[in-house]
């Protein structure tokens, strides 16, 4: 009698622990995955999704040089480069080139930066939109290369390097206020 008894405790005892067991991994596992879709996840910045190709810098002694190349965007918004830096160059403008009231091409500061769209590109080349190195610090040299920092309006940055070629196409005249203390020869650059 004593044998039933326990036999009959170990049946209904085992089906209540695998019960139990299951129940608790199942809410071990909703619980972790719970918690983790509450941690917010850092969001991607604008500098992940853009790229350059063909990225060159116009070889010069000094006064004034531009960089060109393809920014290229994966993302799937349009991203917005709002300002540019670099070492080679004590002032550097993001300019357009249009056409004045006298049908010449000039180039002016692009207000608002440049727009990369979503899923395309943009193209930075002579005669367009360009980035415009102002007070060189050192001669750009044909084969030497120069660093880019690219600003983007989420305030996250893009790196790139460029190397110098000659070049001596696209001199368009600049529009705009020069309020920078250098010597330059003429108003002519890119």
């Amino acid at each position: 009698m004593n044998t039933a008894f326990t036999t009959k405790t170990k049946t209904k005892t085992l089906p209540t622990l695998l019960l139990l067991a299951v129940t608790t991994l199942f809410a071990a596992t909703g619980c972790a995955a719970s918690s983790e879709s509450a941690t917010p996840t850092a969001s991607a910045s604008a500098a992940d999704s853009i790229t350059i190709e063909d990225a060159w810098v116009k070889a010069a002694d000094d006064g004034m040089s531009a960089a060109f190349g393809t920014l290229e965007n994966s993302g799937d918004t349009d991203i917005t480069v709002v300002s540019a830096e670099s070492p080679a160059s004590t002032m550097i403008e993001l300019h357009e080139t249009v056409e004045n009231d006298a049908g010449e091409m000039v180039m002016q500061a692009k207000k608002g930066g440049f727009v990369i769209p979503a899923g395309g590109s943009l193209e930075l080349a002579p005669g367009a939109n360009h980035i415009m190195l102002m007070g060189l610090t050192a001669p750009l040299v044909a084969g030497d290369d120069a660093t880019f920092t690219l600003t983007l309006s989420d305030g996250s940055s893009y790196e790139f390097t460029a190397p110098a070629k000659d070049y001596t196409g696209a001199n368009e005249t600049y529009e705009g206020d020069m309020d920078m203390d250098m010597d330059m020869d003429s108003d002519t650059a890119n």
